[in-house]
C-alpha cells in the first residue's frame, strides 16, 4: 500500500462517505422496521410532524419538510387513504386544510416511533446512551441551521443526489 501524501484523508475521514454510508444503513434499517406505510421514511417524518402540531397546513408542512408542495398532496392523500390523517378545513382561513392526525395516525405513529428509535439505537450502537443523545443533538443543530440557509432545497433531492454521486 502507498503511504498517504501530506493532505489526504482517508475515504473514513471523509464527511461526504460517512454520511452517505450513514445514510444507507438508516434507510435500510428504517425501512424494514417502517413496514407498508405510505411513503416509507417520508410518510413517517410527515407523520411525525403531523402529530406534534407544530405544521398545520399542508403547505407548512411542505415548507417544513422540504417536500415539493405537489409531492405532499399526494403523499397525504396516501396517508389520509390509510385512515393516519386527515384534511380539516382551517377555522381562521377556510381557504386552507389542517392536516390532522386521526387517532389511528396517533397510535401508528406511537408504534412506529419506538421501532424507529430502536433501529436508530443499533445503528448508533458503537455510542453509549449519552454520546447517542450528543450526536441527535449536534445533528440536529446542524440541520437546522442548514434549513435556514437554503430554505427552498428539498432535503430529499439532496439525499437522493448525494447517494447517486456516492455510487
Amino acid at each position: 500500500m502507498l503511504g498517504r501524501m501530506s493532505g489526504e484523508t482517508s475515504g473514513e475521514d471523509n464527511l461526504g462517505w460517512t454520511l452517505g454510508l450513514l445514510l444507507r444503513a438508516y434507510q435500510s434499517s428504517v425501512v424494514t422496521v417502517i413496514g407498508d406505510l405510505p411513503h416509507g421514511p417520508r410518510g413517517y417524518q410527515t407523520l411525525a410532524a403531523v402529530v406534534a402540531g407544530d405544521h398545520p397546513t399542508q403547505l407548512a408542512l411542505a415548507a417544513h419538510l422540504g417536500i415539493d408542495r405537489t409531492v405532499m398532496t399526494y403523499l397525504v392523500d396516501d396517508l389520509v387513504q390509510a385512515g393516519l390523517v386527515e384534511r380539516r378545513l382551517n377555522p381562521a382561513d377556510r381557504r386552507q386544510r389542517r392536516i390532522v392526525a386521526t387517532s389511528e395516525g396517533v397510535r401508528a405513529f406511537e408504534k412506529l416511533e419506538r421501532r424507529v428509535r430502536e433501529a436508530e439505537d443499533g445503528l448508533l450502537g458503537a455510542l453509549d446512551a449519552a454520546e447517542r443523545e450528543t450526536f441527535r443533538s449536534l445533528l440536529r443543530r446542524v440541520a437546522c441551521d442548514v434549513r435556514d440557509i437554503e430554505p427552498a432545497t428539498d432535503p430529499c433531492e439532496v439525499a437522493e443526489q448525494v447517494l447517486a454521486d456516492g455510487a
